[in-house]
């Protein structure tokens, strides 16, 4: 029986166009650095080349660790000197991101009536943003980070999806046997790494990314109601739909 939802949170529990919100978000940092001294094109460079870096981390170091020291390699000192402005941007500016995000109702309705039933729940967002900013993208969604017990953030972890060992690393923190577990997420060729370790997955199809990826290992999609009639069958008792809510 599943005791533990996994839940990725881009596309997810927060509805977004993913490229329109990195665009948006990159243009954000890229015009609060500048009067630092930052070119805008060499920041966003530096960004994803950092980005891709963790995306390749194995494991020695956390994803912080390993981007700032793409950071460091291209700015020099500079780059530990303005970290407290980077620090203000995350605090301030970032908010402005809010507004390419949607907002689902269901996410919110599902995860309390996840609580109130005692199943743990843990946010596996793929953890390339500091806490700071996730904590923020939580709370857009309509959550509150301490709904999760635990946070996937650049500076606690060593992996990123679609590396298994993302997934591993969560289990080895919290106690959790991957049977017992099941991921909620939208990005097929992402999510479904946890598969590979023996977690149950259910894909949201409304704006599902890589359906290609499914192709390779097929696994549940659907809507959130599908989703609350899957989690029916994995519960000794049923969630809430539309027609008996209230």
């Amino acid at each position: 029986m599943i005791d533990t939802v996994l839940f990725d949170l881009d596309g997810t529990l927060l509805p977004m166009d993913q490229d329109l919100f990195v665009q948006t978000y990159l243009g954000l940092l890229a015009d609060y650095l500048e009067p630092a001294g930052y070119d805008p094109k060499r920041l966003v460079r530096t960004v994803w080349q950092g980005t891709g870096a963790m995306m390749k981390n194995d494991g020695t170091r956390t994803n912080e660790e390993v981007f700032w020291e793409v950071f460091r390699q291209a700015y020099g000192q500079k780059a530990d000197t303005d970290r407290e402005l980077v620090d203000e941007f995350y605090a301030g500016e970032f908010a402005n991101a809010r507004r390419v995000c949607g907002y689902a109702p269901e996410a919110a309705e599902l995860i309390a009536e996840l609580k109130a039933r005692g199943i743990r729940l843990i946010l596996a967002t793929n953890p390339l943003f500091p806490r700071m900013a996730t904590l923020q993208r939580i709370r857009w969604a309509g959550l509150n980070p301490q709904d999760f017990e635990l946070v996937t953030t650049y500076e606690n972890s060593c992996f990123c999806k679609p590396n298994p060992a993302y997934f591993r690393e969560i289990l080895e923190k919290t106690g959790l046997t991957p049977d017992r577990c099941l991921m909620i997420g939208n990005d097929a060729r992402e999510d479904l790494a946890a598969a590979k370790l023996g977690m149950e997955v259910f894909l949201l199809e409304e704006g599902l990314l890589n359906r290609e990826a499914l192709e390779e290992k097929p696994c549940r999609t659907g809507s959130y109601e599908d989703l609350k009639q899957f989690l029916r069958e994995m519960l000794d008792s049923p969630l809430k739909t539309e027609e008996n809510a209230g």
